[in-house]
């Protein structure tokens, strides 16, 4: 079979495709072909269903159907693990990112109303790339620090590998927690590979809630969030302050409110922010957490003059 491609040249897409997956471990070159085809087909049909790929497929089967059941065999092969497969592509892009800071998305969708996908995203270009991911069996996208932190670790032994040293972290308020953000600033370090005396760091912006109570470095009572009332694009900055009765800080936190949205946002970071004009005001989170999965997430799908979006696309299992 050997169908024409209505929207561009498959075959070239597929030659360029090719060599950015043969640097993995393959047990069978045959895999790699297969695979090259598949995202061929995923990427041309925009589609993640198999039966839609067929159309930009070059095989020589006789029907299309064989080519369909050579691409669920390949997803439902045991003898392919995608970290192995994935990691080395994945490296290998990381290598050449330079000084520049890399953001980071956290996020959480549930997957069949069972499991709770844990990821940790590069955002690039408007995407999220997915980078460590992690499935749970748990019916909820409300996930304990202690399930997020080996899935972190995970990822910052990867980036240290590359040796990335600067790296800001996005998620959304379910992740506002205090031993996490005390676990992202510890991850600040003095590289070994590094030349003497540049510092590592990981900085976070999280979404937090309305009811989280600022207060001053002396344990004095600042506000209530919810007690702090803007109007349309005004815009507050608190820094140097302490979050919740464990008195967590020094932190900073801003505050904003989109001209078209009643909700109020909030985010809180160990980066200073201002309220002239600066980047961290304006866009305090960056690209928003809006995942493209099945099931909850914690991301909602509305636009916000203050935080864009971006959407996520998920590899297959």
């Amino acid at each position: 079979m050997k169908t024409e491609n209505a929207t561009g040249d498959a075959s070239r897409l597929y030659q360029a495709i090719l060599p950015h997956l043969q640097g993995a471990l393959w047990n069978d070159v045959r895999n790699v072909h297969t695979l090259a085809w598949m995202v061929t087909g995923m990427l041309l049909s925009r589609r993640s269903t198999p039966s839609f790929w067929l159309p930009y497929v070059h095989s020589r089967a006789a029907f299309a159907q064989s080519s369909e059941r050579r691409f669920r065999r390949w997803l439902r092969n045991k003898h392919l693990h995608s970290s192995l497969l994935y990691g080395p592509i994945i490296t290998r892009a990381l290598r050449e990112w330079g000084q520049d800071t890399l953001v980071l998305a956290l996020d959480t969708s549930v997957l069949f109303e069972k499991f709770c996908l844990i990821r940790v995203s590069v955002l690039f270009r408007g995407r999220a790339v997915p980078l460590v991911s992690r499935v749970t069996l748990h019916s909820s996208a409300q996930v304990d620090t202690d399930e997020l932190l080996p899935v972190l670790a995970e990822t910052k032994g990867l980036l240290d590998f590359v040796d990335i040293r600067q790296v800001r972290l996005l998620a959304d308020r379910g992740f506002c927690d205090t031993d996490l953000m005390a676990w992202l600033q510890h991850c600040g370090f003095l590289a070994r590979t590094a030349p003497l005396g540049t510092l590592g760091r990981w900085a976070y912006r999280i979404r937090i809630k309305s009811t989280l109570i600022l207060s001053t470095p002396d344990g004095q009572r600042l506000c209530k969030i919810s007690d702090v009332k803007l109007q349309p694009r005004e815009k507050a900055c608190f820094h140097h302050v302490h979050l919740t009765g464990r008195q967590f800080g020094p932190v900073h936190v801003v505050l904003g409110r989109p001209s078209d949205d009643p909700e109020q946002w909030q985010v809180v970071s160990n980066e200073p922010t201002s309220a002239g004009g600066t980047e961290s005001t304006q866009d305090p989170l960056g690209p928003r957490v809006v995942p493209n999965l099945a099931g909850q997430s914690r991301g909602r799908p509305h636009p916000s003059p203050l935080i864009g979006s971006f959407c996520l696309f998920p590899l297959p299992a």
